[in-house]
C-alpha cells in the first residue's frame, strides 16, 4: 500500500466551510424533486447554483427561495431533448459564475407505466432522448466547461436502483438508466486522469412528482416499493441530494466510477 503524499491530492473542505464551499454547481431537472432539494442544498453548503429546467415558473421559485435563504442561484431554462438548449444552459453558468466545478445531471422524464410492447415507439425515443442522450449532452458540455475554467472537478449522474435489475413496470426507463450507469463508468475513465470525478447515485423509491405520477397509473405502487424497502418508507427528495454532494464535494475525492445506492437496502 501506497503512503506517498501527492502535492496534487485535494483538501478536503472543512465542515465549518461547507462540502461545497468556493464552488460553482450546475444542477438539472432543478425545478422540482430531487433536483430542487438539491439546488437548496448545494447553496447551503456554499455553492454558487445554476437551476436548469424547461419550467421557467419553477426554477424561478426555487431560485428565489435560495437566495432568501442567503444562498447565490441564477436560473436557465433547459431541455434536455435539444442539444443546443443543454449546451447553452452549461455556458451560461461559464458566463454567470465564471467557471464550473461540479454538475449534478438530475432531469429526467418518465413513461407511461406497463409492459415493453405496450409502449408507443415515439414515448420509446422521448425517453432515450431526455433520459440518456441528455445526460450525455450534459456531460459533455459539462466536462469542456470544467476544463476551460477550474481544470478539475465532479459530476455525478442520477441514475436509480431500478437501473440494477429487472423493471416489467418501467422497461424503457430503467434501461435508459441503465446505460446512464455505464456512460458514468467511461466518463469516469476516460476523465479520471484529469482530475475529473464522475459517479452517479442510484436511488430507490422517493417522494417526488415523478413517483405520484407513476402511482396515478399503477395504484398501490407506494405500498409495494415500502414492503420491498427494509427501512420500511421511502426516501425524501434532500437525502438523494445529500449523497449527491458528498459524491460531488471533495470528501469524496477518491471516489470515482461508482453507482451509489440510496434506496434503504431495497437493493441488497
Amino acid at each position: 500500500m501506497e503512503n506517498n503524499t501527492h502535492t496534487d491530492t485535494p483538501v478536503p473542505t472543512t465542515a465549518t466551510a461547507g462540502l461545497l464551499a468556493r464552488k460553482v454547481a450546475f444542477v438539472t431537472g432543478a425545478g422540482r424533486g430531487i433536483g430542487a432539494a438539491a439546488a437548496r442544498l448545494f447553496a447551503r453548503e456554499g455553492a454558487r447554483v445554476m437551476l436548469a429546467a424547461r419550467t421557467e415558473e419553477q426554477l424561478k421559485a426555487v431560485a428565489e427561495e435560495v437566495r432568501a435563504a442567503g444562498g447565490t442561484a441564477d436560473h436557465v431554462v433547459c431541455d434536455l431533448a435539444d442539444a443546443r438548449s443543454v449546451r447553452a444552459a452549461v455556458a451560461r453558468t461559464v458566463e454567470v459564475y465564471g467557471r464550473l466545478d461540479v454538475a449534478f445531471n438530475n432531469g429526467a422524464t418518465i413513461q407511461p407505466p406497463g409492459p415493453m410492447d405496450g409502449l408507443p415507439e415515439a414515448d420509446f425515443d422521448h425517453v432515450c432522448t431526455v433520459n440518456l442522450k441528455g445526460v450525455w449532452l450534459a456531460m459533455v458540455a459539462e466536462v469542456a466547461a470544467i476544463r476551460a475554467t477550474a481544470g478539475t472537478g465532479a459530476i455525478v449522474n442520477n441514475s436509480s436502483v431500478g437501473s440494477h435489475r429487472a423493471n416489467p413496470e418501467l422497461p424503457a426507463y430503467a434501461a435508459m438508466k441503465r446505460a446512464v450507469n455505464s456512460l458514468t463508468e467511461s466518463a469516469a475513465v476516460t476523465y479520471g486522469p484529469e482530475g475529473i470525478r464522475v459517479n452517479a447515485v442510484a436511488p430507490g423509491g422517493t417522494l417526488t412528482e415523478m413517483i405520484r405520477a407513476w402511482e396515478e397509473r399503477s395504484p398501490g405502487l407506494r405500498d409495494r416499493l415500502r414492503a420491498r424497502t427494509p427501512l420500511g418508507r421511502a426516501a425524501d427528495p434532500g437525502e438523494i441530494a445529500e449523497a449527491a454532494a458528498w459524491l460531488l464535494s471533495d470528501r469524496a475525492s477518491y471516489v470515482s466510477g461508482a453507482v451509489l445506492k440510496v434506496d434503504g437496502g431495497a437493493g441488497a
